[in-house]
């Protein structure tokens, strides 16, 4: 299991990574939101452990602004820790898609507890977690895609991975290199295998491959998926 511990309290945050680590959990950290956001769609962690009062590097993500961010986009458990213990902050958190709540200061114990509880709840769902972005619905672990409601469609791997990726960072453009690097590991594709395998996954979710409406490329730069496709917007 893996776990994404987000905290500008260095010294805090290395106390949580210890204690996870001694229950066997791998542990990434991030201290910032836009960093945390970076290590949640290139580590794939099975929870996330994040500060509230992150410092705001960029507007509107501080610890709540990350996880309404990610639980737009993902069903991942998400324990919020923080000094607040103001009943409408509590509530806030809870509401912006937060699993759990932990008033600082805490014992590792009770962090373990609450951790192995909440990932406890989450197993039991997650055969039915979807993937969703602006009508596109990704069931990653059976590889198939529906397309605005349609029948499930199969994808390859790397179709999938690619897509699941797109997903994660949709109104985003990613780099080249970037999803080169994601889809097929360091040193293990190229620009050109990267164009064919957009092409291929357009031919199954565009209704127009000519036209694309989810898939957008940035010449020179990348691919970006649209928060919403370009037939909604018109």
């Amino acid at each position: 299991m893996k776990a994404l511990v987000i905290d500008d309290d260095r010294v805090l945050a290395d106390l949580v990574a210890f204690a996870l680590r001694r229950e066997g959990f791998q542990v990434v950290q991030a201290q910032d939101g836009e960093s945390a956001l970076a290590r949640w769609a290139a580590e794939r962690p099975d929870i996330i452990l994040l500060d509230v009062n992150l410092p705001k590097t960029v507007p509107a993500l501080d610890g709540f602004g990350v996880c309404q961010r990610i639980r737009e986009q993902s069903h991942v458990p998400i324990i919020l820790l923080t000094v607040r213990d103001d009943e409408e902050d509590i509530i806030y958190g809870l509401k912006v898609g937060a699993d759990d709540y932990i008033l600082k200061p805490f014992s590792p114990r009770q962090l373990v507890a609450r951790v192995q509880a909440v990932l406890r709840r989450a197993s039991k769902s997650s055969d039915a977690a979807l993937l969703e972005v602006g009508g596109l619905a990704l069931e990653a672990g059976r590889r198939k895609v529906s397309v605005n409601g349609s029948e499930p469609i199969l994808l390859t791997a790397l179709e999938c991975r690619l897509l699941e990726y797109l997903m994660l960072n949709a109104g985003q453009i990613l780099l080249i290199q970037d999803l080169i690097d994601h889809v097929w590991g360091p040193g293990g594709g190229d620009r050109d295998m990267l164009r064919q395998l957009v092409r291929r996954l357009r031919s199954k979710i565009e209704p127009d491959p000519a036209r694309p409406g989810f898939i957008e490329t940035v010449a020179g730069l990348g691919y970006g998926l649209r928060r919403s496709s370009a037939a909604e917007e018109t």
